[in-house]
């Protein structure tokens, strides 16, 4: 049984070439830490489990979906 579960927080979505990208946003020991899920046709990815700035993980997001997708 896990004690302090952490849910996801999205702080931003929008569609990336065709697939849709979402920001979530939480705390590692007081600081702000971001990861990025990917949806598209056939499944979800976790495609940045961890980045410290909002545009990092916006940036390494779409890298994921240009190497992958396209």
């Amino acid at each position: 049984m896990i004690l302090d579960p952490d849910y996801p927080h999205i702080v931003l979505s929008y569609t990336y070439r065709g697939a849709r990208i979402e920001l979530d946003r939480s705390e590692w020991n007081g600081s702000p830490i971001y990861a990025a899920w990917v949806n598209y046709a056939t499944g979800t990815a976790l495609a940045v489990p961890k980045a410290w700035t909002r545009s990092e993980a916006l940036q390494k997001a779409q890298r994921w979906v240009d190497r992958k997708l396209v």
